[in-house]
């Protein structure tokens, strides 16, 4: 290896180091004050670099916010493409993947706000553009896709299997909300127990379709 590859090489080192200080520290700075709330100068703070510096590895906030989103949804398309790949049959990799989304994000709540931009911007997000926000749904979809791929192994059509995926997202995010906020003691159940019932009705449906 020539000098020059060597030195390129560590520039190259130097600047995924940053990258990653900016994103973790601009993680942080979301998760206190949300999209809405957050500047570019309070990430470029609490990475310890001038907001100028910030520019030479991202255009916006929102490419910011975009890179941390993504590398949630990549965590979850991880935790539940492992959680299905230690199951043989198909209602077994159905459960297994619904159960996995709810508890990836039981576990992980601050990751359910990214995906909502709930703690500044309220139920109406303004999204990040466009391309962004097509390119994350994507991630997103490709993450919840076993459910899917699982209930057209049982016999539902493509149709239905994307209904199967949809209804196992809003009753997942529907519970998460409940539980994130505690607004789930005041029906003394438990979400995690609710969602469970509910996929296991989903399987039975589709077995006997």
């Amino acid at each position: 290896m020539t000098a020059t590859n060597r030195a390129a090489g560590r520039r190259r080192a130097v600047s995924e180091v940053k990258r990653k200080l900016i994103l973790d520290a601009a993680r942080r700075v979301f998760e206190v004050e949300g999209l809405e709330g957050a500047s570019l100068r309070a990430i470029a703070a609490e990475a310890g670099y001038t907001p100028a510096a910030l520019y030479f590895h991202f255009p916006s906030k929102e490419a910011i916010y975009g890179e941390v989103l993504r590398e949630s949804l990549d965590r979850l398309r991880q935790a539940v493409a492992d959680a299905v790949g230690r199951e043989a049959t198909p209602a077994a990799r159905l459960k297994a993947a619904a159960m996995a989304f709810f508890g990836f994000y039981a576990v992980h709540p601050r990751d359910l706000d990214l995906g909502f931009y709930l703690l500044r911007g309220g139920m109406q997000p303004r999204g990040l553009g466009r391309e962004l926000d097509e390119q994350l749904n994507l991630a997103l979809g490709q993450a919840l896709l076993p459910i899917a791929e699982a209930a057209e192994a049982l016999g539902a059509s493509p149709e239905e299997a994307r209904s199967v995926l949809v209804d196992a997202f809003a009753h997942a995010a529907g519970l998460l909300m409940l539980a994130h906020t505690g607004r789930i003691r005041m029906f003394a159940v438990s979400a995690q127990q609710q969602m469970d019932r509910y996929v296991d009705g989903q399987i039975a449906d589709l077995m006997q379709a």
